[in-house]
């Protein structure tokens, strides 16, 4: 099938779009060549066709000439493209013949003779705008300044003072001293940088790449109605020169992201560069950061409009469950042709155009767009500082209400958001104030405006004071969902709020109140007291009361203690970590375990509740059911027969049920939200691994992983407790219990299986049921070729992993302790000299405690550290061993294997068996790895191409598993 030749087609249709004729035609196609689906509009058929693979649009387009126009459109070939791109961009002059070079099928294509197809009868006002978008020019566009204000040789102060969070400004003079203003145009950039490929901006979650002399060449040809252009935050790793060429203004260098290294930090710097026609729709920055834009070549044209103000033609989406804010907008060029001129006067956004050498301030929520009238080059950064930090912060915390009212104002808002919100007197005059009652037609498809006259008595304030009002009180803001449009994890923005409380102690105020919006940490402070009070400890001083650390629960480090309070998951999961945590202790004890002393000490454990509106605290060990208030019916069935009825056996249970039901999610079960566990460690001196790791030594790093090794051999070799036959999982109903392609009673009675490992590889099994929809959430940097392929890599059943246990007895036990989170900030160093370190065993006899605990306050300059602790067991679970190797070679080695190869020598037990069959994958120890890194619950594959970058390319999962596991194939393990 030969395309249509859309060149000359176009070339013939071309006229403005004024002077259209109304001519008459023939016949008219769209009956016979559609038949019903002639009442769907032409937007809706092209927005259709969007969904199907390249192939299948060759075959559609053979049904009718109608449909034959609709499959030979290049804007349709553009989203294919994009939506499939494998490899690195090469524009062929045509949408068309690129994605067919992707495919390899572009040599095969150009075989075919070219014919060009003419049809008369059929007429799209939709293709013909379009058409007109992808080949009008900017030439006449207007140059003039605009309104927005323009300032030469602004002070700081006058521009804290004036603008700063408040409107926009632009700026001269900033850049006169830049080499780039002078090197960054389009000629030099080529001939420094052609063979360098940069990244592109385009409506795809895929990441587009394309060398900067193939980019240039497609800006000269192409005739695309939203151009691509390139929008690169790594352009400082792939062309470090470049950041050489400029610096960042006098005005905004006060930025709290640069207490966060270089891979912590989000995205904060972009190279710009598009042609005509090419920019950025309508937004807002990410997480209300503020920005500023300096434009090396070419003009830009800029509309912007207050928070709260959405544009015309802009549809805002926010997500109720996790609150992530999506926006439908049409493209710049778009926006200015088709609904700039609908607008009156008075409803027009502020404007201005943007010379060579000019920067722009976009101040924090501010909505934006930006036209490209002129092929041109920029560079933009956005920042956090003490005018936007709490808005940053606010924007964080879960909930969905007032992230859509930061955006979209009133309109965002139900009728039961308006009770009692009137106007806020409160609030400082220079923040910004912005009543949207012009057009109150309906822009929220998740919520729609309230239709009441509470509209006109409430005014919307962009103020930290007015918005945080509208904060969801009932959520849990430590634990809850976080948003996928937030900048950074949850993980990372606890740390960053921590570095900064240490860094910048002079704005521990300000800090303190962006942490309240964040993590509720007011709350959980007020309960930090109640805990110290009752069990005679320390009250947290103004220094000790913001959580320390990364990790999923509230710890802190008051005087000698390291305080936890468990949160994550919910009660019933935070009640069987502290379960199995304590159950695990009095286990080292009874077997008097080396590993003992390296892990916290226990001072106090119970639980934290409220009743009749007041806190009050109780102890708890472990040992029988808590007597906490009324609603609190959380009692495993076999309570009675065991002395840790919430200990590692009935977690197990708990946790295979979740996984069982598909269901992960957080959130207390009803009428016990408002109980909380809680466990109190020996706090011991020294630093955590991850704020050390780049100030060790290689001799360091080797007595690392020995103390490892030893470690986790100590720990994989603990006896567990034993198995309650009579609550067996095993005895669920048949048809609830499949197992690969039987069940899970057949598989008890076909194998000599322990029950522990019935139960693991029954869980195993769920897991992979839904991994492919897991790792496309997880997206980038996992390959989506091989995503498509992880069915037919992981095994069907797993249960063929562990046929070779029962028959051979060199192989280390399957199924063991497992610390399961054994990364860079749970293990603990502490400073010796180099004759310590050399001359001392590993064993500590002094009081040890748990670190999370890290003493921050301590100096990291040192001869050595060694290492001297594991901290955070609250993770503890029953596995295989390999699922502790894990985190250990990904987040701890970084994927050394020389590291890899000094823990297994101390380490000493075998991980498969010696009589494993020949040429079985079952065998390998790197297949059975790789697996179980597919089927983890946390993101371990995403961290291993982030790591191993040039894996993004594999063709297979083989090949990953070799360049990642292969040397546990030649790891036996060594006998005592």
């Amino acid at each position: 099938m030969n395309p249509m030749d859309m060149d000359e087609a176009r070339e013939s249709q071309f006229q403005p779009a004024a002077s259209v004729p109304a001519a008459a035609v023939p016949e008219d196609r769209r009956f016979q060549a559609l038949g019903d689906l002639r009442f769907l509009p032409d937007e809706t058929l092209c927005a259709i066709l969007t969904y199907l693979s390249p192939h299948d649009i060759g075959r559609l387009s053979c049904v009718s000439s109608v449909m034959y126009i609709f499959c030979n459109e290049e804007p349709l070939w553009t989203t294919l493209c994009l939506k499939n791109v494998n490899r690195q961009l090469e524009y062929k002059g045509s949408w068309k013949r690129t994605t067919l070079h992707q495919l390899d099928l572009l040599t095969e294509y150009e075989k075919t003779p070219a014919k060009q197809l003419h049809f008369n009868g059929f007429y799209s006002l939709f293709l013909y705008r379009r058409l007109y978008r992808c080949y009008t020019t900017l030439d006449g566009f207007s140059f003039d300044n605009g309104n927005v204000d323009r300032k030469k040789d602004l002070s700081l102060q006058e521009f804290y003072d004036d603008y700063d969070g408040q409107k926009p400004v632009l700026i001269s003079g900033l850049a006169d001293t830049w080499p780039a203003r002078n090197s960054w145009t389009f000629e030099q950039l080529l001939q420094n940088y052609g063979d360098l490929a940069f990244r592109l901006s385009q409506r795809s979650s895929r990441k587009v790449m394309m060398t900067f002399k193939d980019y240039v060449s497609y800006t000269q040809i192409q005739h695309d109605e939203d151009p691509l252009y390139v929008f690169d935050d790594k352009f400082g790793e792939v062309a470090p020169k470049l950041l050489k060429d400029y610096s960042v203004p006098h005005l905004f260098q006060e930025d709290f992201f640069d207490v966060l290294g270089r891979d912590e930090r989000p995205p904060f710097r972009w190279l710009i560069i598009g042609p005509e026609r090419s920019g950025a729709s309508w937004h807002v920055d990410p997480a209300l950061t503020s920005a500023w834009n300096t434009l090396l070549c070419g003009r830009k044209r800029w509309a912007l409009y207050p928070p709260g103000k959405v544009p015309l033609g802009v549809t805002v989406h926010v997500n109720e469950d996790d609150g992530d804010v999506n926006i439908d907008t049409p493209s710049s060029l778009q926006w200015w042709l088709d609904f700039y001129p609908l607008l009156s006067d008075e409803d027009k956004p502020i404007e201005c155009t943007q010379l060579p050498g000019e920067t722009i301030f976009v101040p924090s929520g501010w909505w934006h767009c930006v036209l490209n009238l002129e092929a041109s080059v920029a560079v933009t950064q956005n920042f956090v500082n003490s005018k936007n930090f709490e808005f940053v912060c606010l924007d964080m915390a879960p909930g969905y209400r007032h992230k859509g009212l930061c955006r979209a104002g009133i309109l965002a808002l139900d009728e039961g958001s308006l009770v009692d919100v009137k106007n806020d007197s409160s609030c400082e005059e220079n923040h910004v104030r912005c009543s949207d009652f012009i057009r109150k037609e309906k822009r929220m498809k998740t919520h729609q405006p309230p239709e009441s006259d509470n509209l006109e008595n409430v005014e919307f304030v962009y103020d930290i004071k007015f918005l945080s009002r509208f904060l969801d009180q009932e959520r849990d803001h430590y634990n809850s969902e976080w948003s996928s449009s937030n900048v950074i994890g949850q993980r990372n923005m606890r740390g960053w709020l921590q570095k900064l409380w240490v860094k910048r102690p002079e704005l521990r105020g300000l800090i303190w109140k962006g942490a309240c919006l964040a993590l509720n940490a007011g709350r959980w402070h007020d309960r930090l007291r109640e805990i110290c009070a009752f069990n005679d400890f320390p009250l947290p001083t103004d220094e000790e009361k913001l959580p320390v650390g990364t990790g999923s629960n509230p710890v802190y480090l008051v005087a000698e203690n390291v305080i936890k309070i468990l949160v994550e998951r919910g009660l019933e999961a935070s009640l069987y970590a502290l379960g199995t945590e304590l159950q695990f202790y009095n286990l080292l004890d009874q077997v008097n375990s080396p590993l003992k002393d390296h892990i916290p000490v226990v001072l106090a454990s119970g639980f934290l509740f409220l009743k009749d509106g007041s806190c009050q605290v109780i102890p708890w060990d472990g040992i029988g059911v808590p007597e906490l208030n009324e609603n609190f019916n959380m009692v495993p069935e076999n309570h009675n027969e065991v002395d840790y009825p919430f200990g590692i056996w009935n977690k197990k249970q708990f946790e295979y049920h979740k996984v069982r039901l598909s269901s992960l999610e957080s959130g207390n079960p009803e009428g016990c939200s408002t109980v909380w566990p809680y466990i109190v460690l020996k706090r011991c001196r020294g630093k955590i691994f991850a704020d050390l790791r780049e100030s060790l030594s290689w001799n360091d790093m080797l007595n690392l992983a020995t103390f490892l090794g030893e470690q986790l051999r100590n720990l994989h070799t603990l006896p567990y407790p034993s198995f309650n036959v009579s609550n067996l999982l095993v005895s669920e109903q048949r048809t609830e219990l499949p197992l690969g392609n039987g069940f899970l009673d057949d598989t008890a009675e076909k194998t000599s299986f322990s029950p522990e490992l019935i139960t693991y590889i029954k869980t195993l099994n769920k897991k992979k049921q839904d991994i492919s929809s897991r790792l496309t959430k997880w997206g980038d940097p996992i390959p989506v070729t091989l995503i498509d392929k992880v069915g037919e890599y992981i095994p069907e059943d797993f249960e063929k992993f562990f046929n070779m246990f029962e028959d051979d007895k060199s192989v280390a036990k399957p199924y063991t302790w497992i610390h399961s989170d054994v990364m860079d900030d749970n293990i603990q160093m502490k400073p010796c000299n180099l004759t310590s370190c050399l001359g001392e065993s590993t064993h500590d006899p002094s009081p040890v405690n748990n670190g999370c605990a890290n003493d921050y306050n301590g100096s990291t300059k040192s001869n050595s550290w060694r290492p001297c602790h594991i901290i955070d067991f609250s993770d503890l679970s029953l596995g295989h061993p390999i699922c502790d190797l894990i985190p250990v070679h990904v987040d701890v080695f970084r994927g050394d294997s020389r590291l890899l190869k000094q823990f297994l020598e101390s380490y000493k037990l075998p991980i498969v068996g010696r009589k494993s069959a020949e040429n079985s994958r079952f065998g390998r120890a790197s297949y059975l790895t790789m697996c179980l890194c597919i089927l983890h619950d946390e993101n371990v594959v995403g961290a291993i191409f982030s790591l191993w970058k040039e894996l993004r390319q594999a063709k297979s999962w083989e090949e990953v598993e070799e360049k990642v596991w292969g040397d546990l194939n030649n790891y036996t393990g060594f006998d005592d």
